[in-house]
């Protein structure tokens, strides 16, 4: 199919999808609760970080996390001890992550609000402006949300150095990014030219499909060819087709997102 044919069809899928109508059932619901800025990031990366699974253990398991959060999960997170963070989540499962795992996730994210004031904040210090993509950020990024885990285990956010693609953090920034009638936005200092496709195993299969990779395996590497493709059809904005082509898959209910 011709370049032009295939953007063509991608903006009559994106037209089609872009309302919140389309968006049940997706985590991605959950950040609408949330007008405050630091709400929504604290909410966006809990929700993005158990986005794996099928869509209805997802959804309960978010829901469970943000209820005991209360209104306002940045303030609570900057108020709560964390040893009682490990008491409130100590009956938690989602799949193989643990109430440990979420509970030392909370107290990463409570370290960066209390130090840097917000997460938006945290990563746009880890950023420079002439990175060609968010990845270097992202990195760092990681590396501060990350050290509370030590050498324990930690289900809930990979590290693109070791080659993973980072779909569920990637996810989340494009939350935080783009802004149209599905994304919700805020950080409008990172430019969305810059984010990297969330690369799960339903982006994978169209990508090669379209033929804009030839791995068969879902690693960062790809993940940045995939975007690379999508460059070439929308320069501003590579990662403007993942909701409407991810759709049909995640809103069977029950539908497992990798």
């Amino acid at each position: 199919m011709p370049d032009l044919l295939v953007k063509q069809e991608l903006e009559r899928l994106y037209h089609f999808y872009n309302s919140r109508r389309w968006v049940h059932p997706d985590p991605l619901e959950f950040l609408y609760a949330y007008p405050n800025l630091e709400d929504r990031e604290a909410a966006g990366l809990i929700a993005s970080s158990l986005a794996y699974g099928r869509v209805t253990q997802i959804l309960k398991s978010v829901s469970t996390v943000l209820e005991r959060l209360g209104p306002s999960p940045a303030a609570f997170l900057t108020s709560a001890p964390d040893a009682f963070l490990s008491d409130i989540f100590a009956d938690f499962r989602h799949r193989f992550t643990s109430g440990q795992e979420i509970a030392l996730l909370l107290v990463g994210i409570k370290r960066v609000l209390k130090r840097d004031g917000s997460l938006g904040r945290c990563f746009r210090n880890a950023c420079r402006a002439d990175d060609g993509t968010i990845l270097p950020g992202l990195i760092l990024f990681v590396d501060e949300l990350s050290a509370p885990f030590a050498s324990r285990t930690n289900s809930l956010l990979p590290r693109p150095q070791k080659g993973s693609a980072c779909k569920r953090l990637n996810l989340f920034l494009r939350w935080m990014v783009r802004q149209d009638r599905v994304d919700p936005g805020g950080w409008d200092w990172v430019n969305p030219c810059k984010l990297i496709v969330p690369l799960d195993t339903h982006m994978h299969r169209i990508a090669m499909g379209l033929g804009f990779t030839k791995s068969r395996y879902a690693t960062i590497k790809t993940a940045l060819e995939v975007t690379r493709a999508f460059i070439q059809i929308h320069p501003h904005d590579p990662v403007r087709y993942d909701f409407s082509l991810t759709r049909t898959a995640i809103r069977n209910n029950g539908q497992k997102i990798p």
